[in-house]
């Protein structure tokens, strides 16, 4: 678990029941146990909390599909650009799902349309290369730009075409 703070302790620091809790923690977030975290938030825990891959409460939870836990950790405060190891936000996950109503709330909540990974890749790519068009139709009309480039060159559309994504990439290709 990683507090994302200054001083905390390290995994070998941590009693078997402390990480327990922080294990019960974690899956409060991935199976959408609102009243449970909102409680433990109010309490004082950090509302960035992250497991051992960097996935934050609101990560797990919007990748879930937890709109009402997503919204109450937004509501915490919990930041909506804080990525996972990988490098990855809460919205590139909802993109990567398809999933409009948690996409909403992270935009609603400060998540960047554009925000882009260490690999250049942005939400607008996860969605256009799994062919989630109504997605990419949302993070279009906030804003997202189309012409973007991830590390490799590619744009959304390019990304799309090369993931045999035909629907995504007849809504981003360039007119002919």
């Amino acid at each position: 678990m990683q507090a994302n703070e200054p001083g905390a302790p390290t995994a070998a620091e941590i009693d078997e029941a402390t990480l327990a809790f922080a294990q019960k923690i974690v899956q409060y977030a991935r199976s959408g146990e609102t009243g449970e975290l909102a409680l433990l938030l109010e309490k004082g825990l950090p509302r960035n909390l992250r497991n051992e891959r960097g996935d934050s409460l609101l990560m797990l939870a919007s990748y879930n599909g937890h709109a009402d836990t997503t919204r109450m950790l937004l509501e915490h405060g919990a930041d909506p650009e804080l990525r996972n190891d990988a490098g990855q936000t809460p919205l590139m996950g909802a993109a990567f799902k398809g999933d409009l109503a948690i996409a909403t709330l992270l935009l609603e909540h400060g998540a960047q349309v554009d925000g882009a990974g260490a690999d250049g890749r942005t939400p607008l790519m996860f969605a256009a290369m799994f062919n989630r068009v109504e997605m990419a139709q949302l993070l279009l009309a906030r804003g997202a730009n189309p012409e973007a480039v991830d590390a490799s060159g590619s744009t959304a559309a390019q990304a799309a075409q090369k993931m045999g994504a035909a629907d995504t990439y007849a809504l981003l290709a360039p007119p002919a």
